[in-house]
């Protein structure tokens, strides 16, 4: 079985390393590959890999949204417009991201939230918290990209537009912070995205970053005694479904993390 992972740049992921150990937990003959494919190379990767008999695919940064114009969104990728895993057989996209969010944010309770982010990880962390009957306020750094998810998702639940100048406004009225920027990856700048002053009221701060596992944001946010919810666990509940939709199994969540952790500290991938 042939799986894979396409986005720009790769470099910080961990996704060979988790589904593969997957894969051999299961005792399935398979691997899984990453490319590094140009945006005008999209499409002809995605119908190269599927004529090359992959089963299936990961997208990631940037291509969560352009995906969605080469196959059928169903469920919460017609929800959020924003694809992170094909089922090449069937050229159907699915969104496991807002599982993975759910997932990760399961325990994490209260009445506000601030998602700073509106690409394919900030749509389906925001879905995933009106879910969960938060109100969420969207912050982004194109106003007009983030007033337009903001749009989609008032139809599911309470949601709003706030500008990044205009984040100390919310300074003791969030629950959650969510960093679902790259801001704090491997290969991005290292800097935390959100006013230093939020954290100072302890909300639970959620980094969608997983590589390096403590990002600048989840360090400072420690330092004050925010509770931390690591990228890690989206990352791993995201992979497992994706996994289940390739091959009609639920892979063993604790061997996932586990080598994925590893791989982060090996920093083989």
């Amino acid at each position: 079985m042939y799986l894979g992972l396409i986005g720009y740049p790769l470099e910080h992921s961990v996704s060979p390393a988790m589904h593969e150990a997957a894969l051999k937990s299961l005792d399935i003959q398979g691997c899984y590959l990453t490319f590094e494919v140009k945006p005008k190379d999209l499409k002809l990767a995605i119908l190269g890999a599927k004529s090359l008999g992959f089963k299936g695919l990961n997208v990631t940064i940037p291509y969560k949204e352009a995906v969605l114009d080469f196959t059928k969104p169903t469920n919460e990728a017609a929800i959020v417009r924003a694809s992170n895993t094909v089922d090449l057989e069937k050229m159907i996209s699915y969104n496991t991201d807002v599982y993975g969010a759910e997932m990760a944010l399961r325990n994490v309770f209260g009445e506000s939230a601030l998602v700073i982010g509106a690409g394919g990880a900030g749509k389906a962390v925001s879905f995933a918290l009106i879910k969960k009957g938060f109100n969420v306020f969207l912050s982004n750094r194109t106003a007009k990209r983030g007033e337009n998810v903001v749009k989609l998702l008032q139809k599911y639940g309470n949601c709003s537009f706030i500008p990044l100048d205009d984040l100390i406004k919310l300074r003791g009225k969030v629950d959650l912070i969510v960093n679902a920027t790259p801001l704090g990856m491997k290969g991005f700048p290292r800097v935390v995205p959100v006013p230093l002053e939020l954290l100072e009221e302890q909300p639970v701060v959620f980094d969608v970053v997983y590589n390096p596992i403590e990002t600048p944001l989840v360090a400072h946010a420690k330092r004050v005694g925010c509770k931390i919810i690591y990228g890690i666990d989206m990352l791993v509940y995201q992979g497992a479904k994706s996994f289940e939709i390739w091959t009609g199994i639920s892979p063993p969540i604790s061997v996932m993390k586990k080598s994925a952790l590893l791989a982060i500290e090996s920093r083989k991938y």
